[in-house]
């Protein structure tokens, strides 16, 4: 994506109400907004100029497995989960760049779909590294630290997330800056 350009959204949800709501919001800042009202409909409408999905988890055709089949065709867009399912230790090998617990508010949703434009130009370790600051966060919210420190899952985690902040070779005020602004998206429920 152009810097200079808005990004391409698609917001993948099964129910039209919920996809045009947020497309509605979305709309207000973003040019090109889409709309794909199922699974099968997101995997018809992606394409090379999709630069962020909002897709919804729990539909017939199942967000996890749209999310496997976007990589698969090799999109390179972010993705982020929007979804009411609570998220379980199962997330963590997912391919997935943010996770969000709806309801969302407005200025989550926007936080968030900025901070995925701006990380399509990162390089692979700083992708890696806040797409695994998503998923430590999301777990965090749902999760007791005794449930946290029996994941061993949870535990690799932390120590790929350390690793990763060791060799990032960005600067270390704008490194602060962007795990403030992304730390302040509220991806627990509610």
């Amino acid at each position: 994506m152009d810097h200079d350009q808005s990004p391409t959204l698609l917001v993948v949800d099964d129910e039209r109400e919920v996809a045009d709501a947020y497309a509605l919001r979305l709309r207000r800042r973003y040019d090109d907004v889409r709309t794909a009202y199922g699974g099968e409909e997101c995997l018809q409408e992606m394409d090379e100029t999709v630069d962020v999905v909002l897709l919804d988890r729990r539909m017939p055709f199942s967000g996890d497995k749209v999310l496997t089949e976007i990589r698969d065709r090799g999109h390179d867009c972010q993705v982020i989960m929007v979804t009411a399912v609570n998220p379980g230790f199962d997330i963590v090998d997912m391919p997935f760049d943010d996770y969000l617990c709806k309801p969302i508010e407005k200025d989550d949703l926007f936080a968030a779909v900025e901070q995925q434009a701006t990380a399509a130009s990162y390089d692979d370790p700083l992708s890696e590294f806040f797409s695994l600051t998503a998923k430590l966060s999301v777990l965090e919210a749902e999760h007791t630290p005794e449930q946290l420190e029996e994941s061993s899952e949870y535990v690799r985690m932390q120590r790929r997330v350390a690793k990763l902040r060791e060799g990032l070779e960005v600067p270390r005020e704008d490194f602060e800056r962007m795990v403030e602004t992304f730390t302040a998206i509220n991806r627990g429920e509610g």
